[in-house]
């Protein structure tokens, strides 16, 4: 039996790559996109707009990675450049207060029900300041995450760690705590790690320790395992850790305004005494915030005696297109049921085609984020880490590269959620299914 050969026409990404692996590790500013789990060319990205990206070689493609996120409007939204190109008439960075902070605060307080807020440059600036603040309010050292669970790049948090580690880590899955090297073992030692989705561990591990921990801190709902959604049993599990004494800390840099004007909490009627964002919050543009509780956040400097700075913080850009991205978001209330729809329309058809073709398939989905687990799990059964180890990453591999040269651009990895936008249309769907069908076809021939 043959199999289909695809084409390469990446020659320019490839001479890029060439270049670029002369003075950039691995070639690329972030690990995943080197395409070293799924092979080939990573494709070098000329421009992007709406729902496509076109590379340097001038192949247009349908974007599901949204660029990782923040292009829930699709890329160059007329609203999101407008404000953008006003901004930079006044100035790209004061060091100084500007409205726009102000302003994005305000919709950001009103929206989600926090308090205060801060704003930072990244998610992992979010994150790691959310930790302080929550070891200086407690003053207790250990904090809680959960295997799978990505919150950016601080020591502390490169433990058991997620998508970038999973997708690259040499030695395979699973690895023990600390996921890289450069993590001094007594950072890792401060960081306790138990079990997304598993409400006993939890409850375990919080009886016996909880009186030592400052913070809990979760993915609402997991992006960088693969999506996992989580279980009521969690949920409940998740509030009952402030019993100790600890604070609950949310890490919706992900799912912040994507599932819902109010995140993924508000979706699952969660109660976090802190919140991180990014992403959607910068319109695509540089950006992370935290902010929760008036009583936790009031510790920060220069209010109270835990310090966080950032020179770029709130720039004047990033404010911008944040307000420009919530806004138009808010003024259109029926499209989270779009994307929803989308998504779920998305699912069920890569489901029929891997069907068809004898391809094991599992899809998580959850507004409009979905992951296609590569491996012979009934629907909502993947659910921890540990199963979205299970997958078949060679499988997962060979139906991407099918996926691309068909031009369908989805995340270069098994554990990584795509993202659909206000700008995919039934168009962009049927040209992503009938790929998917010709791309299951072919790897049903190699089974």
């Amino acid at each position: 039996m043959t199999t289909e050969t695809l084409p390469s026409v990446a020659a320019r990404s490839e001479a890029l790559f060439a270049r670029a692996r002369a003075v950039t590790p691995g070639g690329v500013n972030s690990p995943v996109r080197a395409f070293r789990s799924v092979g080939g060319t990573p494709r070098f990205i000329r421009e992007a707009h709406g729902a496509s990206l076109t590379d340097v070689d001038g192949t247009r493609y349908v974007d599901y990675i949204g660029s990782w996120g923040p292009m829930i409007l699709g890329h160059d939204h007329p609203a999101v450049r407008e404000a953008i190109l006003e901004a930079l008439a006044g100035g790209t960075s004061f060091g100084a207060p500007g409205e726009r902070e102000v302003l994005l605060a305000e919709a950001v307080t009103r929206l989600t029900g926090a308090e205060r807020v801060r704003f930072v440059n990244s998610g992992t600036e979010a994150t790691m300041s959310a930790l302080r603040l929550a070891r200086g309010f407690t003053g207790r050292k250990y904090i809680v995450k959960f295997r799978g669970n990505y919150h950016g790049h601080a020591d502390g948090l490169l433990v058991e760690a997620g998508s970038g580690l999973m997708t690259n880590a040499e030695g395979g899955l699973g690895q023990a705590a600390p996921s890289s090297a450069g993590v001094p073992e007594e950072y890792a030692r401060l960081t306790l790690v138990s079990e997304y989705n598993d409400p006993a561990a939890l409850n375990t591990l919080m009886r016996e320790r909880g009186h030592e921990i400052a913070a809990v801190i979760f993915e609402p709902v997991v992006g960088n395992a693969g999506v996992l959604i989580p279980t009521p049993e969690f949920l409940t599990a998740l509030h009952r850790v402030r019993d100790a004494g600890a604070l609950l800390v949310a890490d919706e840099v992900m799912t912040g305004f994507r599932l819902s004007l109010n995140g993924a909490t508000g979706m699952l009627s969660l109660s976090p005494d802190l919140t991180c964002w990014g992403k959607v919050i910068g319109g695509g543009l540089p950006v992370g915030a935290y902010g929760g509780r008036a009583d936790v956040m009031d510790r920060v400097s220069p209010q109270g005696p835990v310090y966080q700075a950032g020179t770029l913080s709130g720039n004047p850009l990033a404010m911008a297109a944040g307000l420009a991205t919530l806004g138009v978001l808010e003024a259109d209330p029926g499209v989270y049921d779009r994307l929803e729809t989308y998504t779920s329309r998305l699912a069920e058809g890569l489901k029929s085609a891997a069907a068809e073709a004898g391809v094991p398939l599992s899809v998580n989905h959850i507004g409009s984020m979905l992951t296609a687990f590569h491996q012979d799990a009934p629907d909502g059964s993947v659910r921890t880490y540990t199963d979205a180890a299970r997958s078949d990453t060679a499988a997962f591999a060979r139906w991407f590269q099918a996926m691309l040269a068909r031009g369908v651009y989805w995340a270069p990895s098994q554990f990584e959620s795509i993202f659909v936008g206000a700008a995919h249309t039934a168009a962009e769907l049927d040209l992503t299914l009938e790929a998917a069908r010709a791309a299951y076809a072919g790897l049903g021939e190699r089974a």
